[in-house]
């Protein structure tokens, strides 16, 4: 497959990367000639220094022969215009675009066109809309919701969860082996799928032994996570109230999609911005200062909040911010980072969850390079591992997993399915499930690289055609 991604910043870098990692046809375009330079010595990919919307520019990256188009520059409207120069000159298949402002995606036309759809062939050809505020606010969203989870990840429409957790001192689980979850949760079906310990992965098994520390991914339904995650610690009170420092885009959507449910603070430095939050915000309080101002965090009686989000679009203050309201006594502090860098640097020590937008795009957009028919891809520790949701077509004769046993499945090694989505139906996969068609698998990859394999065992035989 031939991809063009516009754009060689922190997202199209980390595409660029993954992409040719897995052995795609890669080119970048960028304005920065340096940035580059450095990516086309990292990676084996080409790239064209030029404007993203420019039909000559596109001409030169071979818009015209591609297979896909990302565009994820800086610019909402340079994205748009490469995807309506791309569809009207080259007629280039797919689209993805990167964009922010809620302007372009809420109702762009007022009430009276509300029912137009702005982003179709008929008025901007884009397939696909990528929104990272969104994304982001989402994940902070559900790990509000699930006290002590580092990771919470949605499949099947919400109905199946894939939670990753720090295993501490206290937890009933930890010392002993996997297989006592059972005894201690007779009423709850789940399954670990993976285990880090010490940055090294541990596929598990029943007899594996929980160490604290441990960082363990686990997958159930939605309702079961909470009681899941007591077992691995010590049982944590839910969330009340919240403080979320900065007003941006991704600030505004978290206050108002938490308001209702929690007790939610806004800390904004701009005076204009905090005159527009608080006349948009029906139950927040909004506070005019700085995160990074310990007075002011002082005034506001930080030690009774229970999580500090920080979403600025300043790494540094983001990180400032959330050491200081651990200080000052905050029980589980988040930071939104840009940086990929940073991300493993910070989480895990007095930073309880860093946040990468970048890592939350890429795996919006995986989802739809895939090769298989793949529903939903979240990429995991920097890319290295993979989460995914495939539906099974045709049948036993050009299927090689329809009617077979997950157990006689020749899957790869580090790759494990951990539940089925049939219908309505949930099933935690232990390994004595038979595979139909239409089945919603979720796989857990521990090693990326073996996506081709996997993507090879769930396509259909051409006997399906």
């Amino acid at each position: 497959m031939r991809i063009l991604i516009l754009g060689g910043g922190q997202t199209g870098g980390t595409l660029a990367e993954l992409l040719a990692d897995e052995s795609f046809d890669v080119t970048v375009v960028d304005t920065d000639g340096e940035r580059l330079a450095e990516l086309k010595d990292k990676f084996d990919i080409q790239t064209v220094q030029g404007y993203a919307s420019r039909p000559d520019i596109l001409r030169a990256a071979g818009a015209g022969d591609v297979d896909m188009l990302i565009a994820v520059t800086a610019s909402d409207e340079v994205n748009m215009v490469a995807c309506q120069v791309s569809y009207s000159l080259f007629q280039t298949p797919t689209k993805i675009a990167r964009i922010r402002s809620a302007e372009y995606t809420e109702n762009p036309g007022g009430e009276q066109n509300g029912d137009i759809r702005f982003f179709s062939r008929d008025h901007m050809p884009i397939d696909v809309l990528i929104n990272p505020e969104q994304l982001v606010t989402n994940q902070i969203t559900q790990l509000l919701r699930h006290p002590g989870a580092l990771q919470v990840l949605d499949f099947a429409d919400g109905r199946i969860q894939l939670v990753a957790i720090r295993a501490f001192h206290g937890g009933l689980l930890v010392g002993r082996e996997l297989r006592e979850m059972r005894d201690d949760m007779p009423n709850v079906d789940t399954k670990v799928v993976a285990i880090y310990r010490r940055g090294a992965a541990i596929t598990p098994k029943d007899d594996t032994v929980v160490e604290a520390d441990d960082e363990v991914f686990f997958i159930a339904p939605r309702e079961h996570i909470n009681t899941v995650v007591a077992e691995l610690r010590e049982r944590e009170q839910p969330f009340q109230r919240i403080m979320v420092a900065g007003g941006g885009n991704i600030g505004y959507q978290l206050a108002r999609e938490t308001e209702e449910e929690f007790r939610v603070r806004v800390i904004e430095n701009d005076p204009r911005r905090a005159d527009w939050l608080a006349e948009r915000l029906r139950r927040c309080l909004v506070i005019l200062g700085s995160g990074t101002d310990r007075d002011l965090l002082v005034e506001e009686e930080i030690e009774n909040v229970d999580a500090f989000c920080a979403v600025t679009n300043d790494d540094e203050v983001n990180i400032m911010s959330a050491l200081l309201a651990k200080r000052l006594g905050v029980r589980q502090v988040m930071s939104l980072i840009a940086k990929p860098a940073y991300v493993d640097l910070v989480q895990g020590g007095e930073i309880n969850i860093a946040i990468s937008p970048q890592l939350s795009t890429v795996g919006s957009i995986l989802t739809h390079v895939r090769r298989a028919d793949v529903t939903r891809v979240h990429s995991l520790r920097r890319g290295a591992a993979e989460a995914m949701e495939a539906i099974v077509h045709g049948d036993r004769r050009n299927s090689k997993v329809i009617g077979r046993k997950s157990t006689d499945i020749t899957l790869p090694d580090g790759v494990s399915i951990g539940a089925i989505a049939r219908g309505e139906e949930v099933i935690i996969d232990h390994e004595n499930t038979v595979i139909e068609a239409d089945d919603h698998i979720i796989l857990f990859l521990l090693d990326k690289s073996r996506i081709r394999q996997v993507e090879r065992l769930f396509q259909v035989g051409l006997s399906f055609f």
